[in-house]
């Protein structure tokens, strides 16, 4: 399979400019400045990409409805706040090609009708952010920033906005407040921010891998991409692998193939003997089938969610209580407080598997976590509420056994 986004990543001095420009950099942007900006969205369209950093949104779709506003000025906005647990995937794209995204911007730019966009990154990314501020200013030395770019009407200007490292500002809404210098908290939705996004104005917000498949895909066409996968969800996908895995990395793979293949031939199989997965972070729910392809709705369809892509690999010597205090204690300290069910759940939650962990628990502790975990996503007011519980809930469906012994079946 030929890699799409990882194709020249080896390629020594790929950030400069230059040596991106010899792999046939900007060409794409210099094609699509010719086109109708409807006919660039009909083809990201055609191609059924859908958003890579969780929610799997259709992306054309989000393209077509910022087009579509009136109100301006219009905002493109690249999520690069990886902040997932288990996530690295972003950071090699940056750091070794900030170019893509950088052609990536401005042709997405073009097509719905912004003149800026806006790098909102996780402030830990301190190398990246150096590599991106130097493609910057490349591009405006080369015009590829500037006014009326390579002789079309359209100017453009990129800058780069650094998170203070809040897992909660992944999330569209809180990465706006913390934008406009709010604290990082959820909005209400509606209004979506592709109605209503940065400073009340239409803004289309995807994130680094989902807008780096776009120059490819306009390069072949839509229907050339769309044929790559699976059908459920086209393309390849940036893959995380980590955990109790012999070759952890990032692996750029066609969509649908199945946890099993990814961990045996890719990852090189599991340090230990294989217990289960997380396919989407600590937000996902734990999976054992190993034949599960690996696409959106074959994931959900298998009870757990792909989100941006992160295979946390679980060996059967580890502890399943142990893990599941481990995640709580995440969304414990990343909830922003604002809404009582995920403030206080994820709080007595962590607080309830620490309990069985050491050997205290009891009965009643486990109803009380299965009922967090139905009570959370429909009250909590954001993804990170909502999700929490996932991980814990189905490790106590699927390894109920770990819970019960800690303490002579007192749980």
């Amino acid at each position: 399979m030929e890699k799409i986004l990882l194709k020249d990543i080896d390629k020594v001095n790929l950030n400069n400019i230059n040596v991106y420009a010899e792999s046939g950099g900007y060409e794409t942007l210099k094609k699509v400045l010719n086109m109708n900006p409807e006919t660039i969205i009909e083809e990201i369209k055609k191609s059924k990409l859908v958003g890579r950093g969780g929610a799997a949104f259709p992306t054309g779709l989000k393209w077509e409805f910022v087009r579509k506003e009136k109100d301006a000025p219009k905002f493109l906005i690249c999520n690069a706040d990886e902040g997932e647990p288990g996530t690295f995937k972003d950071r090699i794209l940056l750091r070794n090609n900030p170019h893509l995204l950088l052609e990536a911007m401005l042709i997405a730019g073009y097509a719905i009708g912004a003149n800026k966009g806006i790098i909102y990154i996780r402030g830990e990314y301190f190398a990246e952010i150096e590599k991106l501020k130097r493609a910057i200013e490349e591009a405006k030395i080369k015009g590829y920033l500037a006014k009326d770019i390579l002789g079309a009407n359209f100017s453009y200007g990129i800058e780069i906005h650094c998170g203070a490292g809040a897992y909660v500002c992944g999330e569209e809404t809180s990465l706006l407040e913390s934008l406009e210098g709010a604290r990082g908290c959820s909005r209400e939705k509606p209004p979506f921010p592709t109605h209503s996004g940065f400073m009340g104005k239409p803004t289309l917000i995807n994130n680094v891998e989902t807008l780096c498949n776009v120059p490819a895909i306009l390069k072949n066409g839509g229907d050339w991409y769309s044929k790559i996968g699976s059908p459920n969800s086209p393309g390849t996908k940036l893959f995380c692998l980590c955990g109790h895995i012999n070759k952890p990395g990032v692996y750029e793979l066609p969509m649908g193939i199945t946890l099993g293949e990814l961990i045996e031939k890719y990852g090189g199989g599991v340090k230990g003997e294989f217990k289960a997965a997380l396919p989407g972070g600590v937000s996902s729910s734990l999976l054992t089938d190993l034949d599960v392809q690996l696409d959106y709705k074959n994931v959900t369809n298998a009870g757990s969610m792909l989100g941006s892509g992160s295979i946390i690999v679980i060996n059967k010597e580890t502890s399943v209580v142990s893990a599941m205090e481990n995640c709580l204690e995440f969304f414990t300290h990343e909830s922003c407080g604002l809404c009582v069910p995920c403030r206080e759940g994820t709080k007595r939650a962590k607080e309830m598997l620490t309990r069985i962990a050491s050997g205290k628990g009891q009965k009643k502790d486990l109803d009380a976590l299965l009922e967090l975990s139905e009570v959370m996503p429909d009250t909590a007011r954001c993804g990170l509420g909502q999700a929490a519980m996932n991980a814990a809930s189905s490790a106590i469906k699927l390894f109920k056994e770990e819970f019960q012994n800690l303490r002579n079946n007192s749980v």
